[in-house]
């Protein structure tokens, strides 16, 4: 029999993808979980020894107290971790080592667990504490002490610091509103005399350097991020063995990583993935399996959930086990598909830094009220149309749809803590068609989304989740029922660019 015109459609789509790699593409499997061949850690690790004696960009550095100076007679300096949380490739880190160094002091890494943090689950939280476990014993190694502090920040770090008679604070920086709650409190907390800077350690390009304003979108802030590259993609030089120790020690038990998961009180019912390994070795694992096998296809195939394309890296960017501006720096030297790291880059730095740029200077980042004001009238106009059916947020978190697509995006994020980016979008935008209205349905795309998959609760998701209910970051389309002028997806689109009914053979058969 003569094939039919699907088969003629996934076959042209097979000899693209040979003709521009030349080779075929793999398929997806769970998230590409094979055994790196271990020569990054290596590269990165020559790398750093070479960058040795570089001269750091105060540009990275926002100052937060009214004092730069350490005062005589403090013990030392503390780096307060939060959202970029490993030793290597960690400007806030060397900062702080820089600091200590010049003052002859010791040094300090403190991280402080909060009991709850959005709707993050069990999932979340082993993910980063099996993360920081590893950040402890590298500091180990390194002669910094590490503290494990049970509180939020407002409640806990000012007391360490007056406990320890440390000289100055540095932390990271991240745009939620949480966080920046929390620096708040812990500006208020510290004594007046104690120096309290910000290093934004998870973009390339300083947030507060790239624009001083909320971007309108890609457009508008790729210009401004491409010319500031060549200063600030600079090589990262090492976390060095501090010279100077502390005389005084943790109090024992302080971080007891078993006792501190098993005491969780967090939702247990989203348990742990085995696709994905916590930390920084995790992580560095999985891009050189992205480098070596799947970057190649980036450009290509990124569209394509049935084939092994992505990088698979956000949970470990999210988290901040890996380093953004290394990643990127790797990509451009060892990809050898220039395509394909031309298509990475925009994502990982102009669209990803795009997300803080939204986060950081629009307050109501997840709000339909934070939307442009075209997309809040037509959301509006719009608001009355019939939409049917109607599903539950129940209905939904358990894939109980008609869309068979859909519940096996659904189905993915939930067994597997993380959703192919391209039906993450189409995911969203059914949210919007299914629910009474596009509030309802933003909050509940970002609570199953912060729920469940492991990069959630980040800038990143709710740009995600604000561009496909909201018009962020986009422009209008052809008006129609319920988006009104928000751009559409469907499930007759999704079956132009893939295989819809192998995606769905892959994840329907599970049970969420």
């Amino acid at each position: 029999m003569p094939p039919s015109s699907s088969e003629r459609k996934r076959k042209a789509k097979g000899s693209a993808a040979e003709a521009s790699t030349g080779k075929k593409p793999k398929p997806s499997s769970a998230h590409q979980t094979e055994e790196a061949g271990g020569w990054l850690e290596a590269r990165v690790a020559t790398l750093r020894r070479q960058a040795r004696g570089f001269k750091f960009n105060h540009k990275r550095v926002s100052i937060l107290s009214d004092v730069q100076k350490i005062k005589q007679g403090s013990q030392g300096v503390v780096y307060w971790m939060s959202r970029d949380q490993r030793v290597q490739d960690n400007w806030a880190l060397i900062y702080a080592q820089q600091l200590a160094i010049e003052d002859k002091l010791p040094l300090h890494i403190c991280f402080c667990l909060v009991p709850h943090f959005l709707d993050a689950t069990f999932r979340h939280y082993a993910f980063m504490l099996k993360g920081l476990q590893e950040v402890a014993k590298e500091c180990s190694a390194l002669e910094i002490q590490f503290h494990l502090l049970h509180g939020s920040p407002g409640d806990t770090l000012p007391g360490f610091v007056k406990d320890w008679n440390l000289g100055a604070v540095v932390t990271d920086f991240c745009p939620l509103r949480e966080t920046l709650q929390w620096l708040d409190d812990v500006k208020k907390g510290l004594s007046s005399d104690v120096p309290f800077f910000q290093v934004d350690a998870h973009n390339i390009v300083p947030c507060w350097v790239a624009s001083n304003k909320q971007e309108y979108g890609a457009r508008t802030i790729r210009g401004k991020i491409t010319k500031l590259l060549p200063e600030f993609l600079t090589e990262l030089p090492a976390v060095d063995q501090h010279p100077h120790s502390s005389s005084k020690t943790p109090k024992v038990g302080e971080t007891h990583w078993e006792n501190t998961l098993s005491s969780l009180e967090v939702d247990r019912s989203v348990g742990e993935v085995d696709w994905a390994q916590p930390g920084t070795t995790g992580g560095f694992s999985m891009l050189e399996s992205f480098i070596d096998q799947r970057l190649q296809y980036f450009a290509t195939h990124r569209n394509n959930p049935n084939v092994a394309a992505l990088s698979q890296l956000s949970p470990w960017i999210h988290f901040g086990q890996i380093s953004a501006q290394r990643v990127v720096s790797l990509v451009q030297t060892h990809g050898k598909n220039r395509e394909a790291v031309a298509s990475f880059t925009e994502e990982l730095v102009v669209r990803r830094e795009l997300a803080d740029n939204f986060c950081f200077y629009n307050k109501k980042y997840d709000s339909v009220q934070g939307a442009y004001e075209w997309a809040q009238k037509t959301l509006q106009d719009h608001a009355g149309d019939c939409r049917k059916p109607l599903y539950t947020c129940e209905q939904l978190e358990q894939a109980q749809t008609y869309d068979k697509l859909w519940n096996a995006a659904q189905i993915q994020v939930v067994t597997e803590g993380k959703m192919h980016g391209f039906m993450r979008m189409y995911w969203a935008k059914k949210i919007l068609e299914w629910t009474a209205s596009p509030e309802q349905a933003l909050s509940i795309a970002i609570y199953l989304n912060d729920r469940y998959s492991l990069d959630g609760c980040d800038p990143n998701c709710y740009v995600g989740c604000m561009w496909s209910i909201c018009g962020i970051h986009d422009q209008g389309w052809r008006e129609r029922a319920v988006f009104g002028k928000v751009r559409y997806m469907n499930y007759e689109g999704c079956k132009r660019k893939f295989d819809v009914g192998q995606f769905e053979r892959k994840y329907c058969s599970k049970k969420p």
